[in-house]
């Protein structure tokens, strides 16, 4: 003990010095009494400790910060309270498999078994960290002192390595307080930061390629792993030289630029008939970094999106309980996107060096967007008001610089977005994909922002989900982040108001008094804002909304607009089962509210 009181640094000022190694410049989070030594060491560190409102706002935050930097990032969490309060974000990382470390504070070793204050101890003691177990990659209670280093270590590599996620490293107070020699942190200074990560073989490659090259129908179909892995220019190269016209998720979208000749669109239940239908004429589908979730992939019933068996499908995706999962798989590939896709950029271009081209195809993709875009010309600029939400993203798209980066919800700014708004530079849109997390987008434009503070960054978001956490203003406005939310307000839960009016005839619980022009002693989201220290507009008029938007961004202030809107609801051509299990034998969708 007495080395210990020589070096004279407490164990959360080693995990402060640790997080500085890794170039930790952010960490996310709300104090409580069991991190307090956390703060105290924060205080004299480099690191920016972004406090928020409410612990939901820190792991959203966290995760989009994620998302733009690559890295994993991290969350600071109080005890019980504070640490559910995180679980809803941070299961949201997880279904998205972004890379997260969460540090949580715990009641003392030395109260165990005594069920202390605010201590989760229903149906065992000091079991605080199972709550995340289903949800993280793992979760670690740290017992003793001496092992926060290794713990810390291996947090970081499994966050980041493999399907990347969330891990939790729960931390008894006493223990971040607790003075230690520095030699089992110096142990690990000069481990790796980062593992290599598996690529294929050049057999696999060729096997691969001649497949490709031999159907005559092939289909790229990409996922949020493209964006993950930062492939996105290796899977442009190899898609144009093998000619493959790419599909993607509702995670892939933007994996290709939006306007590429080759890119068909996304997917399944909100996906249009031209992607759909060539995802159905496919007798190769070439799949990369994508789990064919159940909406990408109209159920997964037949005759909608994909018809697999029938289809043969090559899958790459770095974790191997995801291929196979869904659809058989011809050739099941065990690798890193980016590593995987410069093996076969390569090897195709020594077994075919002209490459392939599909002018008709391209021709027809050309053709529907040229259509798709016609058709919907009379919504994308009608002055109707309360608005269309066609408009609305058509002079938001209009507004933005191409790099502007987009954090989504649920409703028309996540559907509607994934079907027909271009996203022109790869990774920047944010969706909340298999938790479809209500409340994701606000707090996530924080994140992103902070992780790109050079860049135009807007979240699209309906009155449901921005009244999840509008205490994320605060933040905003305290770090002077010029973000701009735009509330798509329709004056309900829009997507479930419009399934409950078509299958049960009303909309009990999914909208609120009033209407989207007229709310009845609704929440003024403008005047909101503005108590928080932000701008606020409330919108009167379709027209006022492009000017409102270019004001906002060369103002370079945390803006709100307030856009009263119509709650139509997102063309589909997929197929959900929930439409089975509400209506059997009945060809009803979603409905207009």
């Amino acid at each position: 003990m007495d080395g210990a009181k020589l070096d004279g640094k407490t164990v959360a000022e080693h995990i402060v010095d640790f997080l500085e190694r890794r170039e930790v410049k952010h960490v996310f989070g709300l104090c409580g009494h069991t991190n307090i030594a956390v703060l105290a060491a924060l205080a004299e560190s480099p690191i920016d400790f972004v406090t928020v409102r409410h612990e939901q706002i820190a792991s959203h935050a966290a995760d989009a910060y994620a998302r733009v930097t690559g890295k994993a990032s991290v969350v600071l969490s109080h005890l019980s309270p504070g640490l559910t309060n995180c679980a809803t974000g941070v299961a949201n990382a997880a279904l998205d498999c972004v890379p997260m470390v969460v540090i949580a504070g715990d009641i003392p070793t030395h109260y165990y078994g005594k069920h202390p204050h605010q201590e989760v101890n229903l149906h065992a003691d000091a079991a605080q960290w199972e709550i995340y177990r289903p949800f993280v990659k793992r979760a670690w209670r740290v017992d003793r002192a001496d092992l926060m280093a290794e713990i810390l270590e291996k947090a970081f590599h499994l966050a980041e390595s493999g399907q990347p996620g969330p891990v939790l490293v729960n931390v008894p107070m006493d223990i971040f307080s607790e003075v230690i020699p520095s030699d089992s942190f110096d142990r690990i200074r000069d481990n790796t930061r980062a593992l290599k990560k598996p690529s294929i073989d050049d057999e696999t490659a060729r096997e691969i390629i001649e497949a490709l090259a031999q159907a005559e129908n092939p289909v790229a179909y990409v996922g949020g792993g493209i964006l993950l892995a930062q492939a996105s220019e290796e899977l442009r190269e190899f898609v144009e030289h093998m000619g493959l016209p790419v599909a993607h998720s509702l995670m892939g979208k933007g994996a290709l630029r939006d306007d590429h000749p080759l890119v068909l669109g996304m997917t399944g239940f909100w996906g249009t008939e031209l992607v759909n239908q060539t995802c159905l004429n496919a007798d190769y589908i070439f799949a990369v970094g994508t789990r064919f979730k159940e909406a990408d992939c109209s159920s997964w019933y037949p005759g909608y999106t994909f018809n697999i068996p029938g289809s043969k499908v090559i899958h790459i995706d770095i974790e191997p309980q995801e291929i196979g999962r869904n659809y058989p798989t011809e050739i099941g590939v065990i690798a890193d996107a980016k590593a995987a896709l410069r093996v076969l950029i390569r090897v195709a271009c020594e077994m075919y060096p002209e490459g392939f081209r599909r002018p008709a195809l391209e021709k027809k993709i050309a053709g529907f967007r040229t259509n798709f875009k016609t058709r919907n010309v009379e919504m994308a600029t009608s002055s109707a008001f309360p608005m269309m939400p066609e408009r609305i993203l058509a002079d938001t798209r209009k507004a933005l610089p191409e790099d502007a980066i987009i954090t989504t919800d649920v409703g028309w700014n996540k559907n509607g977005v994934g079907q027909q708004f271009d996203i022109l530079t790869p990774g920047s849109i944010l969706t909340p994909g298999g938790f479809a997390t209500m409340g994701f987008g606000p707090p996530g434009a924080i994140g992103a922002k902070l992780a790109a503070p050079d860049r135009v960054v807007i979240s699209l978001v309906g009155d449901g989900g921005f009244g999840q956490n509008p205490s994320m203003l605060a933040t905003a406005v305290e770090l002077d982040l010029g973000i701009i939310w735009l509330v798509m307000n329709n004056n309900a839960f829009g997507t479930i108001a419009g399934l409950q009016k078509a299958h049960y005839g009303l909309t009990y619980g999914t909208t609120f008094p009033g209407s989207a022009a007229a709310p009845a002693n609704g929440p003024g989201y403008a005047d909101i804002a503005r108590a928080y220290g932000a701008e606020g507009h409330r919108l009167s008029a379709a027209d006022e909304l492009l000017p409102a938007l270019e004001t906002a961004i060369a103002s370079g202030k945390p803006t709100v607009l307030d856009v009263p809107m119509i709650n139509n609801p997102t063309p589909t051509t997929g197929h959900w089962n929930i439409l089975d299990i509400y209506s059997p034998d009945r060809d009803v969708s979603h409905v207009a509210t």
